[in-house]
């Protein structure tokens, strides 16, 4: 009976999904309508979704998990992205949307790199649509992860029974709606998320008697789990361990499926209030998710192992909740995994259709058949995201921070840089985006001392050092370049 009400609620879900897809599918008559929706997103859809694609499955499942092993060390995890998300809406949304439709209505970001540098011989535009195709592989592998993990937890489906069923439904809405529908239903989907999270720490808190019992019980568990300068295990957190976990909030300049967000809004003046729409969804839900592992520690009978510590969320809804209810909750979940997944397929399939298909295979593609290549390389990005998250211990927050990292690293600076330095060249952008990818593949691999540092510090400073220097190195901007960065920022 449990298990029957948990279906329907997702068959109903699913549903729903799946009529925003069929409903904005005759809509995409050209490709920008398919790719960012022809620019006509309000502030509410802009935020919501700009937020819901960007947590994903770790907000539900990765951050609670690791405040279910480590205590408030994840506050700094929260802190560091929450000034993030502030700074990036702050200094980028409102600049890159004004750029991008002046540089030559750029629909994608290596469209606009490649309009604002006049990369005639489209090497930056490679070089970008190259490198989001690498880490967005990765970034996409981590959402199939966690709605595996879904299906098997609810369902007892073996692993990769539940992998393909969570793929083909995000495939089916993303390839048929575009832009519009992974928007609209990110949107529905942000709601979905926020009452989730904010009622499971709730009601975990109340089943243990209160904030005041649970902060005791907590302590009991270890004197050090409340304190935010120790790890899970009581141990005084190294400064590179605090360093390493705020700085997830850099990684936000560089994420082309939250920049796109920013590129699409209808008017550059719906920024402001939007960005208070999403801060206060951001502030909210990362610290009831936080809250949520803190809640399971104390809750659960017996502790979880690091591989099922991503499940607490889902356990807590379990053991609380009523099943029509609970169904409510998981379907969050799917939720979070469902926001980010289609993002990053749309965004991938953009790059390589605006910026590698339509560039440098077919030039004279006609827009009916950019809109099915479109469709046609969201179904095969999927199958190799699929492919990447075919092994069953593979870690969501492990997947989503390398692919944080890579983007955060890669783009970041490029995008920043862009927007407030005219003296900045095309060869410097292009050094930048190589130094700060290679420096986090790099990094990855190596282990001990400095090395233990988050890998998109060093890939950060190496893009910003070599986009600098570069830049200083090589002849000024044109006159027309100038003019154009001029015209951008009024």
């Amino acid at each position: 009976m449990e298990n029957l009400s948990i279906i329907i609620t997702f068959l109903a879900y699913l549903g729903f999904m799946l009529a925003v897809g069929t409903h904005f599918y005759k809509r995409n008559e050209s490709l920008s309508d398919y790719l960012i929706g022809d620019r006509q997103l309000n502030k509410w859809v802009t935020s919501m979704s700009a937020q819901a694609s960007d947590m994903s499955g770790w907000l539900l499942l990765g951050l609670p998990g690791y405040a279910y092993l480590q205590g408030m060390e994840a506050a700094w995890i929260a802190l560091g992205l929450g000034v993030g998300t502030y700074l990036n809406w702050r200094f980028v949304a409102r600049r890159l949307r004004r750029y991008t439709e002046i540089a030559g209505n750029a629909i994608t970001l290596p469209d606009y790199f490649a309009n604002r540098f006049h990369d005639h011989n489209r090497l930056l535009r490679t070089l970008s649509a190259v490198f989001i195709l690498v880490f967005f592989l990765i970034y996409t592998a981590s959402g199939f992860v966690a709605g595996a993990k879904l299906f098997e937890s609810i369902f007892g489906l073996p692993y990769h029974s539940a992998l393909l069923i969570g793929v083909v439904v995000i495939i089916s809405y993303t390839a048929l709606g575009g832009f519009m529908a992974v928007s609209w239903t990110d949107f529905f989907q942000g709601i979905i998320m926020f009452f989730a999270i904010i009622t499971v720490p709730m009601l975990a808190l109340h089943a243990t008697g209160g904030f005041a019992e649970s902060a005791h019980a907590l302590r009991e568990v270890d004197a050090g789990f409340l304190n935010v300068f120790t790890n899970g295990r009581g141990e005084p957190l190294k400064t590179i361990a605090v360093v390493s976990l705020m700085a997830w909030g850099m990684g936000y300049f560089g994420q082309p499926h939250i920049l796109t967000r920013f590129m699409a809004i209808r008017s550059p003046d719906e920024i402001k209030p939007a960005r208070r729409i999403a801060m206060i969804w951001v502030i909210v839900s990362l610290a009831c998710a936080v809250l949520v592992g803190l809640a399971g520690r104390i809750f659960l009978p017996e502790t979880l192992s690091d591989s099922d510590s991503e499940k607490v969320f889902m356990i807590l809804v379990d053991q609380l909740t009523h099943p029509i209810v609970g169904g409510i909750l998981l379907a969050a979940v799917l939720a979070a995994i469902m926001s980010t997944a289609d993002s990053q397929l749309l965004v991938t399939s953009s790059a390589l259709t605006e910026d590698l298909y339509r560039v440098i295979i077919r030039p004279s593609a006609s827009d009916k058949e950019l809109v099915w290549v479109s469709r046609g390389t969201v179904i095969g990005v999927a199958a190799v995201a699929c492919a990447i998250a075919l092994k069953p211990d593979s870690s969501v927050l492990d997947l989503v921070s390398y692919a944080w990292a890579g983007f955060g690293a890669t783009f970041g600076p490029l995008v920043l840089i862009s927007l407030y330095w005219k003296r900045m060249t095309r060869d410097g952008a292009i050094a930048g985006i190589i130094g700060g990818g290679i420096t986090v593949l790099v990094w990855k691999q190596l282990k001990g001392g400095l090395f233990d540092l988050y890998e998109i510090v060093p890939g950060f400073a190496a893009s910003v050092l070599l986009i600098v220097l570069v830049s200083l190195l090589g002849k000024k901007p044109t006159p027309e370049i100038e003019a154009q960065f001029k015209e951008a920022r009024r």
